[in-house]
């Protein structure tokens, strides 16, 4: 049996230049949204990286946005990566990571509706959470939330974006 090509580990703090590279090209096609690096450095925690050979080749970020909801956010592989299956390894450990904090529904904003799909994903309308819950999220400062509230202010950098839900056993 051969080890597997890549690992997928909790990022360290070493790793948030990498994965601002990464993001880098998917920001710019205004498929991602750019982080400053202290955001990454902020939200270190959050992420996870997919690492071949000593270098982080994909990550991705569990957003914990209230009781039982968290957003994924920043899925990224390096381009001589994609089609390997780190983008689904990542997907998979951040919703075991959910599952693990007792979550129940997992949201995402995405252009690869074919992806998250095959991850048991679907397209949602609306907010799914009760209005007291809502009123709570709008106090957030986090582009994030205000993207998951469908807010005005973040549609110029969400236009295409196919909102996403899973519920979790």
């Amino acid at each position: 049996m051969t080890a597997a090509p890549f690992t997928v580990r909790p990022a360290l703090p070493a790793d948030v230049r990498a994965i601002a590279d990464l993001v880098a090209p998917y920001a710019n096609e205004r498929i991602l949204l750019a982080k400053e690096m202290v955001g990454y450095y902020e939200s270190v925690q959050e992420f996870l990286v997919a690492e071949a050979d000593g270098e982080v080749i994909g990550c991705g970020a569990l957003h914990v946005m209230w009781q039982d909801l968290a957003e994924v956010r920043t899925l990224a592989v390096d381009a001589a990566w994609r089609g390997r299956g780190v983008g689904h390894a990542l997907l998979d450990a951040l919703v075991q990571r959910a599952r693990d904090l007792g979550l129940r529904r997992l949201f995402c904003l995405t252009f690869e509706v074919d992806f998250f799909t095959a991850h048991g994903f679907t397209a949602i309308d609306g907010t799914p959470v009760p209005t007291d819950v809502y009123a709570e999220l709008l106090r957030s400062h986090d582009d994030g939330v205000a993207e998951f509230l469908d807010l005005a202010r973040v549609k110029p950098n969400t236009l295409g974006n196919t909102r996403m839900l899973i519920e979790l056993e």
